[in-house]
């Protein structure tokens, strides 16, 4: 990498992780650095970002940035959004193309992440765009890791979200059968 190309990466991740909007439009607008380049510890500004400010996660999308950038762990950007609660941030990275069904390096979804931290909101986001049946590399799914958590709301949520998935597909196998 070169030096000046870490510069601008730190300059970019710098005012991303400190919410400082004008300083990131004014970097992206001057085409000074595109919005995926690293800073000196290889990580991109959305993965720094400051989690609750959803126009920095949008200017950055909006200028290309990859929705879907995951670090050394696997860990993207939905990843730290579900960890940190910000519901709102989710909902722009999943707009702009971020999965919700990217396994990070232990398996573990977003929902995964949510259910651990508590996160209702999210879970309640989450629940009807993951596969939650996906386990993490010690077996469990997010309804497992809700109840072993103790989150009846949470658990409440994702049985809800199985029933009603169990019912499309039950309803899509007949309507395949009657044809």
């Amino acid at each position: 990498m070169l030096l000046v190309e870490a510069q601008a990466g730190n300059r970019l991740t710098t005012a991303a992780a400190n919410g400082d909007l004008a300083e990131l439009k004014t970097l992206l607008r001057g085409k000074e650095v595109h919005p995926d380049t690293a800073n000196e510890f290889g990580k991109t500004a959305l993965q720094v970002m400051m989690f609750g400010n959803c126009s920095v996660a949008r200017e950055l999308l909006k200028h290309g940035a990859s929705a879907n950038v995951q670090d050394g762990l696997g860990i993207s950007p939905a990843h730290d959004a579900a960890r940190t609660g910000f519901v709102d941030t989710l909902r722009v990275l999943v707009e702009y193309g971020a999965s919700v069904n990217t396994a990070d390096s232990f398996g573990a979804l977003p929902v995964h992440i949510a259910v651990s931290e508590g996160h209702v909101e999210v879970v309640r986001f989450l629940a009807p765009r993951s596969d939650l049946r996906q386990t993490d590399k010690r077996g469990e799914s997010a309804l497992d890791r809700a109840r072993a958590s103790n989150h009846p709301g949470i658990v409440e949520i994702l049985e809800r979200q199985l029933e009603s998935d169990q019912n499309s597909s039950q309803q899509r196998s007949n309507s395949t059968i009657n044809m």
